[in-house]
């Protein structure tokens, strides 16, 4: 057990309630009602269990604590400011406003100390799973025996609201799965949400769920104001690491609010003047002053930042060792941590041969392999459908979250978990990782590739069969609006790649891109080699887009993605024997193209060839921006049916004559 004092912990557990609900009430917005429930359990984690170093946040072992319901930034913000992590009064006297470091929802990117991005509730709690894998991961293959470089823990506090997300279930039930022992979730069992009490909504045995998951299920009776208790159950917590844990920790939201505690009053609004009086009274707070912080709790918390400071020192002493012993394994780490690659990762990538044809699907799997052999850091999973996504690390074993050894996650069918553990992996650090499934899926996964490219998280979606040409399945199974409703997400990089080599530069471009997610969207069906000499092609996937194939002064312009560059090519040598000279644009990546300078962009798509065809097996929205107000814009703007892929692309016009037809229209 810890050795508490728990007058001062008492008071610096009041001063985080009493600093929370001022922020809030000053920028008359925010949700008092966490922080001043859940105050206790994040201090006591922070001061008696936390490993971490305010002078550098980013040191590589400390454990990880994410706050899953954002909401409550401001119980972090206030951790933050009190443990010495450089956030000044005035910065929590910002909150909520323009340019601040204290936004509304904890910001990974902007606050130092915050681990992860978290508004969307159940996101951070999935996260967290994520981070308890990379750490394992990176355990098994980094640590030697007397060396234990990689050896931390990953907390989360969870809400009744993050619970209730049907992503924090499928990952809790993964996580027991996997014996993630060092996974620990302080849980802030209110009863209540903004609606108004939770029976409203919910009536389960929420702690029989965990422990059928497979956890460890701790309780703590008084979450209020009984911090021994809250010490006790962590230590628990952290003493079985043969499964995950979760600490059911009863609390009042709102606490000390007369008027307001243990109703969802207290949980979106600020509590006001008066009843921010009221409160002060109630905690036995002596002090009238807002944003006040007592000299007793600087005092008691000034060695902070000595005390990470030693632990981290402690820590690099062993990795200087370590670095003596095992050169090449220290090498490694440096890349890994740094976002590197080893030198050679891309060289004798893949190829193949004009006219050998594979489907983007399997050309993907093949150089995936040869990258893997070279960066034994990359590691990931798919959604129970290796066999078809063709994503598995041959011969990299099934991760095993107990050792930590293996390399392919078998996240079951669990999207929505999949792409959150993904960010997770990737916010950890050291790794880089992937998550695969059919495109239409993407669907379940968009809230977590929304918060990969908001965090510039270099995740890489493998997502296969990727049209209409999926076939006989039917629409349930066609994507058709996926390529451009994820084309809108800013920092997404979406690319469909038109045959094999294009694959592989694909996937070179997703491992070289450090600060943001990258989609692979690639076919079931089988695509024929290009050959890009005869063609006489210039540019690569690197621009975004760039002439496939030309003719003397065109007449008009070919746009094209993934399969229909083949029947844009077809369509350019019947309208040649016609004697009307097409230039075919092959674009993968419109996101690549679009940041090109003006230059390139017209050297591509000259504004004087107006008479263009945009061809994609997907929604039309939003080509027309290339078509122009002459062009004409071919795509797939239904749903799709069930028949063999080459009924549906001729019944839906996705066939060289359709093209063919489409210019002589655009050129009439």
């Amino acid at each position: 057990m810890s050795n508490l004092n728990l007058t001062l912990d008492r008071l610096c557990v009041n001063t985080i309630r009493t600093l929370s609900m001022d922020a809030i009430q000053k920028a008359n917005s925010g949700h008092p009602g966490l922080p001043l429930g859940a105050a206790p359990m994040a201090y006591v984690l922070w001061r008696y269990h936390l490993k971490h170093n305010p002078s550098d946040p980013k040191w590589p072992d400390r454990d990880r604590f994410i706050l899953s319901p954002g909401h409550g930034s401001m119980l972090l913000y206030s951790l933050l400011h009190l443990n010495g992590y450089g956030l000044s009064m005035d910065d929590i006297r910002e909150f909520r406003q323009w340019d601040s470091l204290t936004p509304g929802h904890p910001e990974s990117l902007l606050t130092p100390g915050v681990e992860a991005t978290t508004g969307p509730l159940g996101q951070g709690s999935v996260n967290a799973v994520g981070m308890a894998v990379a750490e394992r991961f990176l355990a098994n293959y980094f640590n030697r025996p007397g060396f234990d470089i990689v050896d931390h823990f990953s907390y989360a506090l969870v809400s009744d609201g993050d619970l209730m997300e049907g992503l924090a279930a499928e990952a809790a039930s993964l996580a027991g799965h996997l014996k993630l022992g060092k996974l620990i979730y302080l849980y802030d069992s209110n009863d209540i949400t903004l609606d108004g009490p939770m029976d409203l909504s919910i009536s389960e045995d929420l702690a029989a769920r965990y422990r059928s998951y497979g956890w460890q299920v701790l309780h703590v009776a008084d979450g209020d104001t009984d911090l021994a208790a809250i010490d006790g159950a962590i230590h628990e917590a952290k003493a079985d690491t043969t499964r995950p844990s979760i600490i059911i920790v009863k609390t009042t939201i709102g606490f000390g609010s007369p008027n307001k505690q243990g109703t969802a009053a207290s949980h979106g609004s600020p509590l006001g003047e008066d009843e921010i009086a009221l409160t002060r009274r109630a905690l036995d707070w002596e002090w009238d002053e807002p944003f006040f912080v007592p000299d007793a709790v600087r005092d008691y918390l000034s060695n902070v930042r000595a005390e990470g400071g030693a632990c981290q020192g402690a820590w690099n002493t062993r990795f200087e060792d370590y670095a003596r012993e095992f050169p090449a394994l220290a090498s490694q780490w440096e890349q890994a941590f740094s976002g590197s690659l080893p030198e050679g990762w891309d060289v004798d990538l893949p190829q193949w041969a004009p006219g050998e044809k594979a489907a983007t699907r399997a050309a993907a799997g093949v150089v995936e392999n040869a990258i893997a052999a070279k960066v034994p850091w990359l590691m990931g999973g798919d959604a129970d459908l290796s066999c078809s996504t063709k994503c598995t690390i041959k011969d990299g074993g099934s991760f095993n979250g107990a050792t930590g050894e293996g390399r392919n996650i078998h996240y079951g069918i669990r999207e929505h978990a999949m792409g959150s553990i993904a960010n997770g992996i990737a916010y950890h650090g050291g790794i880089r990782t992937y998550a695969s499934t059919f495109f239409v899926f993407a669907d379940y996964m968009r809230a977590s590739v929304r918060l990969a490219a908001m965090n510039d998280l270099p995740v890489v979606y493998i997502w296969t069969h990727d049209s209409i040409a999926v076939g006989e399945d039917g629409p349930t199974h066609q994507p058709v609006e996926h390529l451009m409703s994820l084309r809108v997400i800013p920092g997404l990089h979406v690319v469909r790649p038109a045959d094999p080599n294009e694959t592989a530069a694909a996937w070179a471009h997703a491992m070289a891109r450090g600060d943001g997610p990258t989609a692979l969207v690639l076919s079931r069906q089988s695509l024929p080699a290009l050959d890009y000499a005869q063609l006489g092609a210039r540019g690569d996937l690197s621009q975004g887009a760039y002439v496939l194939a030309d003719a003397d002064d065109p007449a008009a312009i070919i746009i094209a993605t993934g399969a229909e560059v083949h029947l844009a090519l077809s369509a350019s040598e019947t309208l040649a024997a016609e004697g009307v000279g097409v230039r075919v644009v092959a674009m993968p990546c419109m996101e690549l193209f679009d940041a090109q300078p003006d230059e390139y962009k017209e050297s591509v798509l000259p504004k004087a060839v107006t008479a263009r065809v945009t061809v994609e097996a997907g929604a039309t929205l939003g080509w027309q921006k290339y078509a122009g107000l002459d062009g004409i814009t071919l795509g797939v703007d239904e749903f799709g049916a069930s028949a063999p892929g080459d009924v549906l692309a001729e019944k839906y016009g996705m066939t060289a004559a359709n093209v063919v037809a489409a210019v002589r229209r655009a050129l009439a």
